[in-house]
């Protein structure tokens, strides 16, 4: 082989072996182990939540349980809420991001704001309490859940649903795939009950399936490139596939 060419191969080489660790490279700029890569809006129906808790609310809509990024938990401890930053969207966030189990208490925005809100603020679209908040409101208004859910004819009654129907309907309307959590009153019960849902976004905002990982994510952390633990409510699980739902109406 000529002297020139097997110079060039080698440029060629050096060049695919620089530009393959400036993308690398790039990778872990654009996605530290810090930065959140997903969104996670997260409601609940009050009527099971409060069959576990002992609540009573006057409730029936799917109310906002939080925003909560796939990475971080509790990421600056030092920055405390503060509720009078956010006192135009107080009347929303009682309306739609009820405390269901001391209505009158701000202590669970203020747990959600250090557990999530946070590690959520590491964006800058997110970055300040009030932005965190009111982004959280806007997104559940436009995801409207309860009327997508009437708008299959799944209400809260006495009947059984089936998952693949409750779950399609959700897919099918908003084209991605949410995660549906039920609650199993015991080992031996032959039906679940309707109690969580996940709607997700990418760091833009756009929905995205609940289960998909950003791809630049994985380039950058290979195997270990799973999201950090977000809130499991005591009782709650993924729905079984083949058991029939209860979606429970208001006493």
């Amino acid at each position: 082989m000529p002297l020139s060419v097997r110079s060039n191969m080698r440029l060629c080489s050096t060049l695919l072996l620089c530009l393959g660790a400036a993308l690398v490279s790039s990778a872990f700029v654009l996605s530290p182990p810090h930065i959140w890569t997903k969104l996670i809006l997260t409601h609940h129906w009050p009527n099971t939540f409060c069959g576990m808790e002992h609540c009573h609310p006057n409730i029936s809509y799917w109310t906002l349980h939080g925003l909560w990024p796939d990475k971080g938990i509790d990421c600056n401890s030092s920055w405390p809420f503060n509720s009078s930053l956010i006192e135009d969207l107080l009347p929303d966030m009682e309306k739609s991001w009820p405390d269901l189990r001391n209505p009158l208490s701000s202590a669970f925005w203020k747990y959600e704001w250090h557990k999530h809100g946070t590690c959520a603020s590491k964006a800058a679209s997110l970055n300040s309490q009030h932005k965190y908040f009111s982004k959280a409101l806007e997104l559940y208004h436009k995801v409207d859940l309860d009327s997508v859910l009437k708008k299959f004819n799944i209400i809260p009654s006495e009947k059984y649903y089936s998952f693949p129907d409750i779950e399609a309907a959700i897919e099918n309307f908003y084209g991605v795939k949410p995660k549906i959590q039920c609650v199993h009153p015991s080992k031996d019960s032959d039906v679940q009950i309707l109690g969580q849902i996940e709607i997700c976004f990418g760091p833009d905002f756009t929905l995205l399936d609940c289960e998909r990982q950003i791809t630049m994510e994985t380039i950058a952390w290979g195997d270990q490139a799973v999201p950090m633990g977000v809130d499991k409510a005591s009782g709650f699980s993924v729905c079984d596939h083949d058991m029939p739902v209860y979606y429970p109406a208001k006493p």
